[in-house]
């Protein structure tokens, strides 16, 4: 009997500290719809910038973002990004993104033929000061044991 109990104890513990992941909570429609268009990255900005370099998702230095497009298709949560900096290697891929009630943006890079299902890793930023025109997604970096913000400024394209 004692077994049995102790069985009942484990297994209702082991479902109550279930963890949440980012990727399960419910979107932000209303941030969502606002990033709906075409954008481009015009600052890469990050304390001791003119010291450090930064490899942004894993693509190409942080300065390599600086004028890049990105699309963002709200109601599928695709779009695509590209990289057309003269200096830099040339880079386009489709993207799957959402945002969800925390503030949160989730990103997904593409790669040829793969499907958004299939990528298991990703990216989460903070989506700060968002209007019609314009918004930021801030990464967090480890520099030397200190977090430190990564703010990439997306200003929004007319076409």
């Amino acid at each position: 009997m004692k077994k049995v109990i102790l069985l009942c104890i484990l297994a209702v513990s082991m479902f109550a500290c279930k963890s949440t992941s980012v990727t399960s909570t419910n979107t932000d429609r209303k941030a969502q719809v606002a990033m709906k268009g075409n954008w481009e990255i015009s600052s890469v900005t990050y304390p001791g910038s003119q010291y450090i370099k930064v490899n942004s998702f894993q693509i190409a230095d942080s300065e390599c973002f600086v004028g890049s497009t990105w699309k963002f298709v709200s109601n599928n949560n695709k779009g695509n990004m590209a990289l057309t900096r003269a200096s830099c290697t040339a880079f386009n891929s489709p993207i799957t993104w959402f945002v969800n009630k925390d503030g949160q943006f989730i990103l997904k890079v593409l790669y040829a033929g793969e499907k958004a299902r299939k990528v298991r890793e990703g990216y989460i930023l903070m989506v700060a000061n968002q209007t019609e025109a314009s918004f930021q997604l801030i990464d967090k970096i480890d520099v030397g044991g200190k977090m430190t913000d990564v703010v990439y400024q997306f200003n929004k394209v007319n076409k």
